[in-house]
């Protein structure tokens, strides 16, 4: 059994008791084969309190670890947005990045990769309901025991209708109904909930688990959840339920406004807009801020610090120590310490809830990695977000093209050659070292940049290994790490000439004498999202609010300090400078800014995916052709030329409205007749 999603250990001797309880059942429900495991002897499973546990964190070790959002992933992740790409190519069976097969139209009701976890769900689902229904049989069990495993076994089963929601759409709500099994299957078929019905739900189980969770575990138990993480999921969802996708008006007119469910004809997705829902979204928000438990990881500077821009620090009202402006910190390691296990997970204060992991120090950081060091160097980011990054003083790279940003002998002042869009003297910052020939479009950007994209030219240290270290990456074709160099028909290199470095440590080698990988914890959510989802929904709110949550009561409204405090400090802590005045009083403009902030701030983090759907605007991002710097560049001036890269059919993005979720399995819709497929599957 493999480690939970939510804890981090279970006590041997009850798994191996638990293990002679598990048997398969004659009876399938919503498409689990051998789906009744628990059956057999189950009353042997509530004989005493610590059997009851091993049961519930049985359910728990179901879940996926949430990092996998790649490779043989469980969610479309990355690879299914304008933020990745991947050059192994091949279909159905022949793949393993199922986020690729869901964007290029692979993924059916009859095929789905990794990406089939609906009965999992459910399984999880049945388990929790389970141990609900018997939590007053052992005994031996104490009012603390019963608390502790009622509020672990609520969140378990609210977040299983998480994951539902969240990549399938409104699901089933079985409430805490053990469904039998060998009945007929009339007994079996049940309509899906509404979009609604089911957040309400869903988000109502994370509050009832929240009184009882407690507010911190110890470090060993690093991974199970507390009540900031119940309260985090909440402030997460209510902003999606808030968003334009879900929340009346035209976009959710326009994707489910004759999506009707049979069995009464209501609409799934409400066709009736209501700002309450921000609200409601920037109370939740607001409830994990006043915990005051949670912060933005720093790192203070020291002497390798680089001097904040002119452009910053001339801003009067922005120059002061953190949390009140960029000074006195280290903008790179606060950012990146937060990935590389350069900071203590079980410790960092940013952490709302996360794992540990060892998908980073295999899959992705070996997928990442040039060939030259033993990695396969070809998991792509996006020119697009390559652009997103800021300048390091703040200004796009629009506004600073022909002054510190240059990507073009256009670009350059007159007289300019092509040899002049590559630095002069190499840097060193933070630890970070910088080669002299940098092309200039990577020159003086922001610090999450360095600490998130490897690009041509990038040093890898690898300073664990003795004979494999301090490795410049050259993408160049016939260079080899580049196309050519590693075969020109190998998918190991990196289509676009950027790859993913967020999450590598100086010190990760993979070939190499002493060669090793630090390990490394994944932040299923951090408290930078609680800090921009408030930021947002106070944006959109006209009027104020009352919001009642638990046994608190919070007024909200679009207050202009309120956002700037919360956004500001995600900006502060990068090294940047925050919102003006004048970006303030423009609503539009907030949330253009918010919008490239959790592009840039999130990178990879499975965010990129739901925020452009629920806003509404999956269709237009989609419909940006992917690009990058173009492989098949045999010298300086020919690789450093934009290319939508690829030719292969795998690699057409599809776009389609019903890419919006996974479709349901075909299998369910057979068996269950009064089950709606998702829009576009049928």
């Amino acid at each position: 059994m493999k480690t939970s999603i939510i804890m981090n250990r279970i006590a041997k001797s009850s798994l191996a008791i638990l293990v002679l309880f598990m048997v398969t059942s004659c009876k399938d429900y919503l498409n689990i084969d051998q789906y009744f495991d628990d059956e057999f002897n189950i009353d042997s499973a509530y004989a005493n309190t610590r059997y009851l546990e091993a049961y519930m964190w049985g359910a728990a070790a179901m879940f996926p670890d949430e990092s996998n959002t790649i490779r043989s992933n469980y969610t479309p992740g990355p690879m299914a947005t304008d933020e990745a790409i991947n050059g192994l190519t091949g279909t159905g069976t022949t793949n393993i990045y199922y986020g690729m097969d869901f964007v290029t139209g692979n993924i059916t009701p009859d095929f789905y990769g990794g990406l089939n976890q609906w009965g999992k769900y459910y399984k999880i689902i049945r388990k929790a309901n389970n141990v609900l229904k018997n939590i007053d049989v052992p005994k031996d069990m104490s009012y603390a025991d019963r608390n502790r495993i009622e509020g672990y076994t609520r969140f378990i089963r609210a977040y299983a209708y998480y994951n539902l929601i969240i990549d399938f759409g409104p699901p089933i709500l079985l409430g805490d109904e053990v469904v039998n099994t060998n009945e007929d299957i009339a007994y079996y078929d049940r309509p899906r909930a509404t979009y609604d019905e089911a957040m309400e739900y869903i988000c109502g189980e994370f509050e009832k688990a929240a009184v009882q969770l407690p507010v911190d575990v110890s470090l060993l138990d690093f991974g199970k959840p507390t009540k900031g993480a119940a309260f985090a999921l909440i402030a997460r969802l209510r902003l999606i339920h808030a968003s334009p996708l879900f929340n009346g008006g035209p976009v959710a007119a326009s994707y489910f406004g004759s999506w009707i469910r049979k069995t009464d004809g209501t609409h799934y997705v409400s066709q009736q807009y209501d700002e309450k829902r921000w609200a409601v979204a920037a109370a939740a928000a607001k409830r994990v801020m006043d915990m005051g438990r949670y912060k933005l990881y720093t790192v203070p500077a020291d002497e390798r610090t680089p001097t904040l821009p002119a452009g910053v620090t001339s801003d009067p009202n922005f120059y002061g120590s953190f949390p009140n402006g960029a000074a006195d910190i280290d903008a790179f390691r606060s950012y990146s310490d937060v990935f590389t296990g350069e900071a203590v997970a079980s410790i960092n204060p940013e952490y709302i809830w996360g794992r540990n992991t060892e998908y980073f120090r295999t899959d992705l950081n070996q997928g990442a990695f040039p060939p030259t060091l033993g990695g396969w160097g070809r998991f792509s980011v996006t020119q697009k977000v390559v652009d997103a990054y800021l300048m390091d003083d703040g200004r796009t790279k629009e506004e600073a093209r022909g002054d510190t940003y240059f990507e073009a002998v256009a670009d350059l002042p007159a007289g300019g050659t092509f040899g002049d869009l590559f630095t002069a003297q190499p840097r060193n910052f933070s630890g970070y070292p910088l080669n002299a020939g940098i092309f200039k479009m990577y020159a003086n950007r922001e610090m999450r940049f360095y600490a998130s994209i490897g690009f041509n030219g990038a040093v890898w240290q690898a300073l664990s290994s003795t004979t494999l270290n301090t490795h410049t990456a050259k993408y160049f074709y016939q260079e080899p790490d580049g196309r050519g160099g590693v075969s020109a028909s190998s998918p190991n290199y990196p289509l676009t000439g950027y790859v993913i470095k967020k999450w590598v440590n100086p010190f990760d080698a993979i070939s190499g004498t002493g060669a090793r990988m630090m390990p490394k914890a994944y932040p299923i959510i951090r408290y930078a999202e609680i800090l921009l989802s408030y930021a947002e929904a106070l944006n959109n709110l006209t009027g104020s609010h009352t919001v009642q949550l638990g046994d608190k009561t919070y007024t909200v409204s679009r207050d202009e300090s309120e956002i700037k405090g919360s956004f500001n400090a995600v900006r502060y802590r990068a090294g940047l400078p925050g919102l003006s005045a004048a970006q303030l009083a423009n609503k539009a403009e907030v949330q253009k800014q918010i919008e490239r902030e959790r592009m840039v701030e999130f990178l990879w983090e499975n965010r990129r995916f739901y925020d452009v759907r629920r806003w509404g605007k999956y269709e237009e991002t989609e419909r940006e052709p992917i690009r990058g710097m173009n492989p098949d560049g045999a010298d300086r001036e020919s690789f450093y030329k934009r290319v939508s890269p690829g030719t292969s059919s795998f690699l057409t993005r599809q776009v389609d409205k019903k890419l919006i979720w996974v479709p349901i399995p075909r299998a369910e819709m057979r068996r269950l007749p009064s089950l709606d497929q998702n829009p576009g599957y049928n």
